[in-house]
């Protein structure tokens, strides 16, 4: 089964959603606009019931499907981001972001137009039990709109039993569905250090504490957590992303701050991590007689799949793309994904979905295939038909 005939009747709706979403791109928590439109487009759906205002801007709409009373039977949950990034678009295309720095880079325009059409199809048609949950969100590039929508209780407020969410992928074949059960996206931490000398002359160091030999040597030495203390078999990165200091060439600054990404699948591996970049950080600061202020902050965590929904996702997938469209053991990306905070809640699955060549995501030229936006839909629409299926 490909695109669903009446998703595909309403594609270039679709089409017109996405492309006036992405026109009109918001940051964070901050999608008031966004947020207006889709409950907009929910309410002409004719869905059953809107919630707005979670987490700020977020929406979770119900439809009620057949076969007994309102809000009887199973809740699944859909999930679909809404935020845009701090990125001046070049993409030069007529439907291009009119907000100075802000695109939606990273598609989430086009995840949630793939909900929109699913939320239309499956209030047209309600051949499925219990209820679906549409869940939009704000806030997944910054912030963890993810986390704070499970801290007010929408899976226990609404009766969600499981979650599924989808993100677009370039340089994958347009329509291809990856997945993989366990860990699919890497938990992500920032470490902020500053390192503090005595600064001076820089023709007179000995009357100085320098801090930048110490945060070149930091910047060294946090590579060896990965490579000698990491088992080999575990996958980890820790990456120093910014160093900073000094101000003039005869100056030695006072001084150094050095900023690091550190990324994991393995909560032991994860502790790890932590621990040594501390405990390295110390040890240099000490040998080095300067002293060190660690900011460590423990970010979004794993995003791991249920192995028997995300068997059950791949086998809607196959569905929709064909058995040869979809790679269902696609190993694990070092991404991170605020849908984990869901995953750690409830069972679910997180897919990929290819959308062609083009600008990879992030990229200030990159733009949503909108074919890719029926397939998503009919994915969503048959994920809830086949999970509740009528009796």
């Amino acid at each position: 089964m490909p695109v669903l005939n009446r998703i595909a009747d309403f594609a270039p709706e679709m089409t017109a959603w996405r492309r006036h979403l992405h026109q009109h791109p918001e940051l964070s928590f901050a999608c008031h606009k966004t947020a207006a439109f889709v409950a907009e487009r929910l309410r002409a759906f004719g869905v059953d019931e809107i919630h707005e205002g979670i987490a700020t801007t977020g929406i979770v709409a119900i439809i009620e499907g057949q076969g007994g009373a309102p809000g009887e039977g199973p809740t699944i949950g859909l999930r679909a981001d809404m935020d845009a990034l701090p990125i001046a678009e070049t993409t030069g295309a007529e439907h291009a972001s009119t907000v100075p720095g802000v695109m939606h880079a990273c598609g989430h325009d086009g995840h949630t137009t793939m909900l929109l059409g699913a939320a239309k199809y499956l209030a047209e048609t309600r051949r499925f039990r219990g209820r679906v949950a549409l869940i939009f969100q704000p806030a997944e590039e910054d912030g963890g709109g993810g986390n704070v929508m499970v801290q007010e209780g929408i899976l226990d407020r609404f009766g969600i039993g499981d979650v599924y969410a989808i993100h677009n992928t370039p340089q994958v074949p347009l329509g291809r569905f990856v997945t993989t059960p366990g860990p699919i996206m890497a938990a992500v931490d920032t470490a902020w250090v500053t390192l503090t000398g005595r600064g001076g002359h820089g023709a007179y160091p000995h009357d100085c504490i320098d801090p930048i030999p110490a945060v070149v040597a930091l910047a060294a030495s946090l590579q060896t957590i990965v490579s000698r203390n990491v088992n080999p078999l575990k996958e980890a990165v820790v990456s120093v992303t910014e160093i900073h200091s000094g101000t003039a060439s005869n100056i030695i600054p006072g001084t150094a701050r050095l900023t690091a990404t550190i990324r994991s699948f393995d909560p032991e591996v994860r502790a790890l991590l932590k621990r040594r970049f501390h405990e390295i950080v110390e040890g240099i600061a000490a040998a080095h007689e300067v002293t060190a202020k660690i900011d460590y902050d423990w970010g979004y965590p794993a995003t791991v799949n249920d192995p028997a929904k995300t068997a059950f996702a791949a086998e809607v997938a196959r569905e929709v793309a064909g058995a040869a469209g979809v790679e269902e053991h696609g190993g694990r990306e070092m991404g991170a994904e605020d849908f984990s905070y869901l995953l750690e809640k409830r069972p679910g699955s997180y897919l990929f979905l290819g959308q062609g060549m083009g600008a990879g995501l992030h990229h200030s030229a990159y733009d949503f295939n909108d074919e890719a936006a029926p397939i998503g839909a009919s994915f969503f629409a048959r994920l809830v038909e086949r999970a509740q299926p009528l009796a």
